[in-house]
């Protein structure tokens, strides 16, 4: 069985690139580190969007477990459009209800289903990764959940927190199963 632990990243003083944790980022990456401490697993993966704020969240428990994060660009967070735009909510609903809009310059909601899922397959395809953690943004883990819960929509979109962790399971011949795992008691 494949376990991937599945992790928005916790709270950023912004959402460019470089964009570093809050102070109650740091302190949410400390409980996601205690979370996966006591899970008292062995992970074989750790992979992160290349973003400072989805490397930050996870950094205290791959240190205290001396493991390495491996980045990967096709997990950073999904372009909505190169120019500013206004009513950028508004757009991001519609690429919920059709998966192949898209702005100038931008993603669609199928794009970036694309792209992670040729990082699921890469895992699914790995024997000797059992369990992992993937690291990344809410618009990206959002279209790839809905795929496994056609219910995950905008307005879970919108619901999802900072940080927040779902386990995708997946044995040979099954379906996968997704479920969220995180109580906001934790963070």
């Amino acid at each position: 069985m494949k376990r991937i632990y599945l992790v928005r990243h916790c709270a950023a003083n912004g959402q460019h690139r470089d964009s570093p944790l809050t102070r109650e980022g740091i302190r949410q990456a400390a409980a996601l580190s205690d979370f996966f401490k006591e899970l008292d697993i062995s992970f074989d993966l750790i992979l992160s969007s290349p973003f400072l704020r989805a490397i930050e969240s996870i950094k205290p428990y791959a240190e205290a477990n001396g493991l390495t994060i491996k980045t990967d660009e096709r997990l950073q967070e999904r372009i909505l459009s190169e120019e500013p735009i206004d009513d950028w909510l508004e757009a991001l609903e519609q690429s919920f209800i059709d998966d192949g809009f898209s702005l100038p310059g931008g993603e669609s909601a199928k794009d970036v289903v694309a792209r992670s899922n040729d990082v699921l397959r890469c895992i699914y395809d790995d024997s000797s990764v059992s369990n992992a953690i993937i690291v990344s943004h809410g618009n990206l883990l959002s279209h790839f959940f809905h795929q496994f819960d056609p219910s995950f929509g905008f307005k879970q979109w919108k619901e999802l927190r900072n940080p927040d962790i779902y386990l995708l399971q997946k044995e040979q011949n099954h379906p996968a199963k997704l479920e969220c795992i995180w109580d906001v008691s934790q963070s």
